[in-house]
């Protein structure tokens, strides 16, 4: 069992071997689409690379859970980017994460919500709009998973179970792996892309982490990224790719 919590640089290696990722496509390789957000956004994808507002050639992982859905995640200036693409659908969400300044994360959570402030000092940006057009039906909060105890298996070592509380609360605890017994309660986010398939994004107090995958109730498996900081200091940050087998241990009715 671990002591203590690690940080995320740390978790990283742990999850590496063996990892349940997806492979990566090309698919979109090549491709220039114009995201109709709150401000437009022209997204370039090159072959590994994708360029944005005033990021250019900026190093970028692109996955499809499903035929049509992408997603492109990447970091620039210590900001975490993740477009969600659903090229059928013509509709787009982005998620934008920032982790906390060194005296934001000196700040106990119990000051922070004293102030009126969320518990953790991550901070998450997400806006929903269209591809090429303005979304007919764009990408909404969903309480599909809210009540389901969900088993995932990232490796042949790292095992969790969430329990999804309510549309902003859910319950991670480490079975197997680098974090063994560890517990805690986070703020997170929901978000429909297609029918059982959920964006989750989850925002952890204790040591600054940004979660964000797609959760696929159909194929029972999972893709994202953990974003955090390499050490326990404010210096530097790292991501690492994340993906899961999936089985719901139980279901609460509502």
């Amino acid at each position: 069992m671990s002591e203590s919590f690690i940080p995320v640089g740390t978790l990283g290696e742990g999850f590496a071997p063996g990892a349940n990722v997806l492979e990566e496509t090309t698919d979109l390789t090549g491709q220039t689409l114009t995201l109709r957000l709150d401000t437009q956004i022209t997204l370039r994808i090159g072959d590994g690379v994708a360029s944005w507002g005033e990021h250019t050639d900026v190093p970028v992982r692109i996955t499809s859970i499903r035929p049509g859905v992408y997603l492109v995640d990447g970091i620039a200036d210590e900001v975490s980017t993740t477009f969600v693409l659903d090229v059928d659908a013509a509709a787009v969400t982005v998620v934008e994460g920032r982790l906390p300044d060194a005296a934001t994360r000196e700040e106990s959570a119990f000051t922070r919500v004293r102030r009126g402030d969320d518990p953790t000092g991550v901070a998450a940006r997400i806006g929903h709009g269209g591809i090429d057009r303005p979304a007919s039906a764009p990408h909404a909060p969903t309480t599909e998973l809210v009540g389901l105890r969900t088993r995932y298996t990232y490796s042949p070592t790292e095992v969790y179970e969430h329990i999804y509380l309510n549309p902003d609360l859910y319950t991670w605890h480490c079975l197997s792996g680098v974090e063994k017994g560890l517990a805690d309660t986070d703020r997170c986010h929901h978000i429909a892309i297609r029918e059982r398939l959920t964006l989750f994004v989850w925002r952890e107090k204790i040591v600054p982490t940004l979660g964000v995958v797609l959760i696929d109730l159909d194929a029972m498996r999972t893709d994202g990224k953990i974003f955090g900081n390499d050490g326990f200091d404010a210096g530097s940050v790292v991501a690492f790719p994340v993906g899961a087998r999936a089985e719901i241990s139980n279901v609460t009715p509502n």
